[in-house]
């Protein structure tokens, strides 16, 4: 890592969290994702050795620190008093970004499995269904591809091939319609009443769905800003 001196704390701090890829790991750890392999699978284009390195770096910093896991082989990362004061740093760089970067955001780019990934993360365990759910993602374009989440108490699977259960509700639409959702370009509501996304299921299931997904930590800011930029395109460059 390079060595920015110690006579400026910008310049500290920047040696600790500034290089390519290490806000994003303290992004995945701020959502809640604690084992490698979530993190890799939420940060497509990082190498698992890249990875590895960045997560020592920021324990040796003093930012994470490992803990057994708690199922199962292997261990977990958790933020530390100091990385979890990083919180607000990583927000406001989201925020910036919807700010001033608008124009430059490409959210329809994201991959079927990383966004699945995403929501995955973000869900809402206090508004789970009772029993076990499994909800079918269905992407349409573009490139076809289905992706099943698996609600069970408590905990998020998501699955690349048939989980073997029934599928209670099926959701259909490109993955850029899956991606606005999350972001927060438009609603859930708005995407279905639009025909964006087809939703088919017992109604008591389709209706609650929007619930069981907190969606983007920027999705209001995001939705605030598209329209401004819709009701003032010069808005939309900074």
């Amino acid at each position: 890592m390079p060595d920015y001196g110690d006579y400026c704390p910008v310049q500290m701090a920047s040696e600790v969290v500034a290089d390519r890829w290490t806000p994003l790991i303290v992004r995945e750890l701020v959502l809640g994702n604690t084992r490698f392999n979530d993190i890799a699978r939420a940060m497509p284009g990082i190498s698992r050795s890249l990875l590895v390195q960045r997560l020592r770096h920021l324990e040796k910093k003093g930012v994470l620190e490992t803990w057994p896991a708690a199922a199962g082989r292997g261990h977990e990362y958790h933020l530390t008093p100091a990385g979890k004061d990083l919180v607000n740093v990583i927000d406001s760089l989201g925020r910036w970004a919807i700010e001033w970067l608008f124009d430059d955001l490409r959210p329809h780019d994201v991959p079927p499995t990383t966004l699945m990934w995403w929501m995955r993360r973000r869900v809402n365990v206090e508004a789970f269904p009772p029993v076990r759910t499994v909800v079918e993602f269905r992407h349409t374009a573009p490139v076809a591809q289905t992706i099943w989440l698996v609600l069970d108490r408590g905990d998020v699977s998501v699955c690349h091939q048939h989980p073997g259960f029934e599928v209670d509700v099926t959701a259909i639409g490109t993955t850029a319609d899956f991606a606005d959702v999350f972001q927060g370009y438009r609603t859930w509501t708005e995407a279905v009443d639009e025909g964006r996304i087809e939703v088919l299921g017992p109604p008591r299931l389709t209706n609650a769905l929007p619930r069981w997904f907190l969606w983007s930590p920027w999705a209001e800011v995001t939705r605030e800003r598209a329209e401004r930029a819709a009701r003032d395109p010069e808005v939309a460059q900074g």
